[in-house]
């Protein structure tokens, strides 16, 4: 599957079969998170892989809203991957923030690192949700995340038991300008 076809077929899998991965697939896939860009190649990025049903169960009674089917998914899919990033390195240099954001590219270069890994999946018929609305700093402590690391987010992935419908997607002139904001001449 070309990388066009991975992004047109991916979709939020809420739903997964029981059938474990094989570790080459898994490995595969994080291979594909290493593997991306980062700011100032910093890598701040680390993945927990969690299989222990246990601990899927303490992660998902961290949800916001724990009726969400997302909460269902952590803790049905076979394996959650719990994506946290080492904090004041990317976007710092010498120490301090180089831009107004620099506290927050670990959480853009954790967003690469998961899409790389998402795409991966895909392609090999693989489906994955990304879950965010949870008690940051309850997840670390259910996963051991050291001081000077942060919790980002969730990532469930497994064989899909379901397959849902394309979301609506806006059209090219409500997210696309040329030269400015607003100058609808493309598309």
């Amino acid at each position: 599957m070309d990388v066009m076809e991975a992004i047109g077929k991916r979709r939020s899998i809420r739903r997964y079969k029981t059938t474990p991965l094989d570790d080459k697939t898994l490995d595969t896939i994080l291979e594909a998170g290493r593997l991306a860009p980062s700011w100032s190649n910093s890598q701040t990025w680390r993945f927990i892989v969690v299989t222990d049903s246990s601990i899927k169960t303490q992660l998902a009674e961290t949800a916001i809203r724990p009726s969400n089917p997302g909460t269902k998914a952590v803790k049905m899919a076979p394996v959650v991957i719990a994506a946290c990033a080492e904090l004041n390195k990317a976007g710092f240099r010498d120490g301090a923030p180089s831009t107004d954001k620099g506290g927050y590219w670990y959480m853009f270069d954790v967003g690469l690192a998961l899409e790389n890994m998402a795409l991966a999946a895909c392609s090999f018929n693989l489906g994955t949700l990304f879950i965010g609305a949870m008690d940051a700093k309850k997840a670390e402590i259910i996963l051991g995340v050291p001081e000077g690391y942060a919790f980002v987010i969730l990532m469930t992935l497994g064989y899909p038991d379901e397959q849902p419908e394309a979301r609506p997607r806006k059209a090219p002139t409500q997210t696309v300008f040329e030269d400015r904001f607003g100058n609808i001449s493309i598309g």
